[in-house]
């Protein structure tokens, strides 16, 4: 009986004691939103701010550009260091590597014949595709192409300029790979093009994890995650390398 009389004085306790603060058995253990009081496109700002800041991060999803398709699976970090895989929903796949300021693509026949000139390719395409069969093509990283991909500073710096962050609404939130996730969505653009971003709801580290495009003419989702994680990568050997300069002579006959 006394031990009864003890639980009961407990339990009555604990009731009349800040039930929601210290919690008596589970309570709420729901976390706090990082995000109160914000407005989503203050949200926004400091999403876009903190992931500028990364070191490294991993880049996967599909993207249209200028109507070209395709398919991005890449890492990279600020030491001019990244490792990945394009593919061409049309047929083939390159591998990418870069290191020390240069990138190097590796692709296959279907890749090439793709990209540079579709089933009908010119005979000039197919003797390109023939010289770089097996051969990595070596590209400035800095340059627009493939090679943008190992530019770490210009993947963050079009983020910047290209992500929504005014007119914003805060959605429902989600999680992205398990990681929750405030959502926010941006108003239809004229050509019908509606961004929606996916923050991790992290009051130290609001980064980027996921962006999906519909509509207009570069629809898409690309997925952001190892962050600050660096990218182990190295050169090709240089047997097996061939030089952008010398692969346009030997396409324009020279």
């Amino acid at each position: 009986m006394r031990a009864n009389r003890k639980l009961w004085a407990a339990a009555t306790i604990c009731l009349t004691a800040t039930l929601a603060l210290t919690g008596c058995g589970k309570g709420d253990d729901k976390p706090a939103d990082p995000f109160a009081g914000l407005s989503a496109d203050a949200i926004a700002d400091k999403a876009v701010e903190a992931t500028k800041n990364v070191t490294a991060l991993h880049m996967k999803g599909n993207f249209a550009d200028e109507g070209e398709e395709m398919t991005v699976d890449i890492a990279v970090d600020d030491k001019d260091n990244c490792k990945g895989s394009l593919e061409n929903p049309k047929g083939g796949k390159a591998d990418i590597i870069g290191t020390g300021g240069t990138a190097y693509m590796k692709g296959d026949d279907a890749f090439w014949k793709t990209t540079m000139g579709g089933e009908d390719s010119s005979e000039e395409t197919g003797a390109i595709s023939t010289l770089l069969n097996g051969r990595w093509m070596k590209m400035p990283a800095g340059e627009d192409g493939p090679g943008a991909f190992c530019d770490l500073k210009s993947i963050t710096e079009d983020m910047d300029k290209e992500q929504p962050r005014k007119g914003l609404t805060r959605e429902a939130d989600a999680e992205v790979d398990g990681t929750p996730a405030a959502v926010l969505k941006g108003k239809p653009e004229k050509d019908g093009e509606t961004s929606t971003v996916y923050i991790a709801k992290d009051s130290a580290k609001p980064y980027i994890l996921r962006v999906v495009t519909t509509g207009g003419d570069e629809p898409g989702t690309v997925t952001l995650s190892d962050f600050d994680k660096p990218v182990e990568a190295a050169a090709p050997p240089a047997d097996q390398v061939m030089d952008m300069e010398a692969l346009m002579k030997a396409g324009a006959g020279s």
